[in-house]
């Protein structure tokens, strides 16, 4: 019992240690590309270390995670896979119709069909 504690302690630890150096590595990254591009392209004046780590925050807070997928994205994404697989094709045809209605993209399919 105290060994997985002490297990799970230690990965907390190490998880925590990571993401100091993972956020140092990148705000260093942004310092000195920053640096090195934008002052000699539009003449704009460089910024300190804690700037750099303050427009990644800002960057993760407009835009979402610094990389990779959503979790929300491929858990959707799996769902809506296996239901699909379990609808018959009188069903994927009426969902593809109201898809079209309700997005408004293309027309619905007995629409499209050559007169």
């Amino acid at each position: 019992m105290i060994t997985r504690w002490i297990t799970r302690g230690l990965k907390v630890v190490l998880a925590i240690f990571i993401m100091v150096v993972i956020i140092g590595a990148l705000g260093e990254a942004v310092l000195q590309l920053w640096n090195w591009l934008l002052p000699s392209l539009f003449g704009w004046r460089q910024i300190t270390y804690w700037q750099a780590v303050g427009i990644l925050v800002l960057c993760r807070i407009l835009f979402g995670k610094f990389g990779g997928r959503p979790m929300w994205r491929s858990n959707f994404r799996r769902r809506m896979d296996e239901r699909w697989e379990h609808m018959t094709p009188e069903e994927r045809e009426k969902f593809r119709q109201g898809m079209r209605g309700r997005c408004g993209f293309g027309s619905p399919a007995q629409e499209s069909a050559p007169k």
